[in-house]
Formats: structure tokens, sequence, C-alpha cells
């Protein structure tokens, strides 16, 4: 499977999550639901600032939560309906199981998840 054809994949999983209300984004939202215990996995874009990378990582752990970098912030925000988003959170097992299943795919290819 080509690279395009995979980061179109997760494209389509995170619209699809937006659309059914399953994800969140924006620092303060993805606090938020880290802190309901809504978040099921955290979504941090690959080009966003290493402060951001490493609060989101730490929050990952703190909270037991999976955290996987992927896509631009750009790619991220246009699944999202937004200009711009460094970080987002799903808040469904489902949604979350699928992107680790599409991420895996591409690490077992050889690809990277920078997508």
């Amino acid at each position: 499977m080509d690279i395009m054809t995979t980061e179109r994949r997760i494209r389509n999983l995170l619209s699809m999550a937006q659309k059914a209300g399953r994800i969140v984004s924006g620092s303060t939202a993805v606090e938020q639901a880290l802190q309901a215990k809504k978040a099921k996995r955290i979504l941090v874009a690959v080009d966003a600032t290493e402060d951001s990378r490493e609060k989101f990582e730490y929050l990952s752990e703190k909270y037991k939560i999976p955290c996987s970098l992927c896509l631009t912030k750009e790619a991220l925000g246009e699944c999202l309906g937004r200009e711009y988003r460094a970080v987002a959170a799903l808040l469904d097992k489902g949604f979350s199981d699928a992107l680790r299943k599409l991420l895996d795919e591409m690490e077992e290819n050889g690809q990277e998840r920078s997508v």
C-alpha cells in the first residue's frame, strides 16, 4: 500500500470522527478531555513545536492514554475543518483502535508516520 493511500485513509478516519463528534482539537479542549477521562488517544502533529510534543507526551503518560505523532498541523486541521491544529484527541475507542492499526500498518510497510 502506498503512502498516499494510507494518508488518505488516516485523513478519512479523522474526518469521520469529526463528523461524529468523537474528536476534539486544540490544547485546551484536549486537556479538558484528558481531565474528564474522555480521551482515548492523543494526536500530535509531526510539525508541532517541541514544547507541545513534550507537553502532550507527558500528559499521555500521566493519564495512561496513547499518544501518536501523525500528519502535519495543516493536514490535521484540514481533517477537522480548521486551518491548523497541532493537537487533537480521539474520544472513541473504535476510532482510536482504527488509527492505531493504520499507523502500525505504515510502520510495518517501512513508511514514516509523518504523513
